[in-house]
């Protein structure tokens, strides 16, 4: 079984696994658009983190995690929880570098949860991450940290830099 990790998954996947790929979702985006009330804000003032959205001709890079079949149970009852605010499985088609296509699992949080944001201007998502903390950490952390993953792997996401340029 394979995961695919297109937020804090990149740079925290805090689950054992066997094999690494870098990977892409075809025609889904990333969002800063759920808040996040257990992470990185409280529910009194919720941070701001990814999910993907559906967007025809967007290819959202990602890396995709190989899980030991013996090890599947306790890593989505561990993923389950930690991505217990709003998320959902999914199951995608990823490519990769070499083929063939992978099937994955992916923890969407769509606008249908209690903790979805949905669209703000880029200016106002980063006034609320300027500000936002929660017990994983500060809200700008997750942002950049994110964004230092995109750039190590190359790859440009412009929702995510133009939020870290107006950081």
């Amino acid at each position: 079984m394979w995961i695919f990790g297109y937020g804090s998954l990149i740079f925290r996947p805090s689950f054992p696994y066997e094999e690494r790929r870098e990977a892409w979702l075809r025609d889904w985006g990333r969002r800063f658009w759920q808040g996040s009330t257990d992470h990185r804000g409280v529910p009194e003032a919720p941070g701001r983190v990814v999910t993907l959205v559906p967007e025809p001709g967007a290819r959202c890079w990602g890396v995709a995690y190989r899980i030991a079949t013996e090890r599947v149970d306790e890593v989505l009852a561990h993923l389950d929880f930690r991505e217990q605010g709003g998320y959902e499985r999914h199951r995608v088609m990823l490519e990769t570098r070499e083929p063939p296509s992978l099937e994955a699992l992916v923890y969407v949080a769509g606008p249908s949860n209690p903790h979805y944001l949905g669209p703000l201007t880029l200016e106002e998502i980063a006034a609320v991450v300027r500000s936002a903390h929660g017990p994983s950490g500060s809200n700008r952390d997750y942002v950049q940290r994110l964004a230092e993953a995109l750039a190590q792997a190359g790859e440009y996401d412009a929702h995510v830099m133009e939020l870290v340029r107006l950081l």
